[in-house]
């Protein structure tokens, strides 16, 4: 007999705003247990000294979060000058130190050659995998393994503040874009050296950065809800934006109840009019009702990838 899964079905995607020095998958486990949720994962982790938005989807919103690893992402950024560390942030150990002597255009030259579509290497200090073992690993152990440089973008780059030996910058980059290797590069080019002090994600894709909650406030609303004998789910629900959004770039493929019974059943179907390629957004009108994300197949039927399997709503 299949274990029942400890935790209620909640549906849905939390934008939490992650504290300082906390791991992305502490801050998980912390929103899964205040939701009593039976399923969760984070979009992209975020270092512990970073701060910011990590999207943490729920449920059947799980299928849908390699789209939000997949998007742009916007920082912001202190870059420490004068000094480089192991790291290139505020943790690793100092490489370097030097005078700072840099002017306003001198820094703006400089930056000017991170815009657009670049080359980037990734840092040894990534999560990115080799062998199976994040990089940071393999850095920890003194162990240095070639990485090929990628094709990153960055759509802008906005200096906030410069004053002395620091640079507050707001920096919306491609999938795949390590901060503190462009904070790193732009040490070098200045010849002086640099760390990220402060590192803070405040978007992701199109999410509203107004919508971010800490786990204080979820913890508040808990209590909340204890104190005055209510359902949590009442307090918190409401948080939750609907799955559907992190697909929200896609097309949109409309169809009625009848073909969404045989997308169900995970039988293509013919949409009349639709010739979009690529991975679409599956809709039923006229509800609006979202059911998965599908695909023309090479007869030229929607054919279903990831669907929205439907539960009874859970009463605590």
């Amino acid at each position: 007999m299949a274990r029942r899964r400890k935790g209620r079905q909640v549906d849905g995607v939390l934008l939490l705003d992650k504290p300082y020095e906390m791991s992305s998958n502490h801050a998980l486990q912390a929103a899964k247990r205040i939701y009593f949720a039976n399923k969760a994962g984070h979009t992209g982790a975020l270092d512990p000294l970073a701060t910011g938005m990590l999207p943490i989807c729920f449920g059947e919103a799980t299928k849908f979060s390699q789209f939000l690893l997949d998007t742009d992402k916007t920082y912001i950024v202190t870059a420490k000058l004068g000094i480089r560390t192991t790291t290139s942030d505020a943790d690793g150990e100092v490489v370097s130190e030097k005078p700072v002597d840099v002017s306003e255009a001198q820094l703006a030259e400089a930056l000017d050659f991170f815009r657009g579509t670049t080359k980037q290497v990734p840092s040894m200090y990534s999560a990115l995998k080799y062998k199976g073992q994040p990089l940071y690993k393999y850095a920890r152990e003194g162990i240095e393994v070639e990485r090929e440089a990628r094709d990153i973008t960055v759509f802008r780059l906005d200096v906030l503040r410069f004053e002395g030996d620091e640079v507050d910058m707001e920096i919306h980059v491609s999938k795949g874009t390590y901060i503190r290797t462009i904070v790193d590069d732009l040490g070098e080019r200045l010849g002086c050296g640099a760390h990220v002090s402060m590192l803070r994600r405040v978007s992701v894709g199109q999410y509203p950065r107004d919508k971010m909650v800490t786990l204080e406030q979820l913890e508040q609303l808990l209590e909340q809800a204890k104190g005055q004998g209510e359902s949590p789910a009442k307090y918190l629900e409401p948080l939750l934006l609907p799955m559907d959004t992190a697909v929200a770039d896609l097309p949109v493929a409309h169809v009625d109840e009848e073909l969404a019974v045989y997308l169900r059943h995970g039988n293509p179907v013919m949409v009349p009019g639709l010739t979009e390629q690529g991975l679409m957004r599956i809709v039923i009108e006229p509800e609006s009702k979202f059911i998965g994300v599908g695909q023309l197949n090479d007869d030229g039927l929607l054919a279903p990838k990831r669907l929205v399997v439907e539960h009874q709503t859970d009463t605590e």
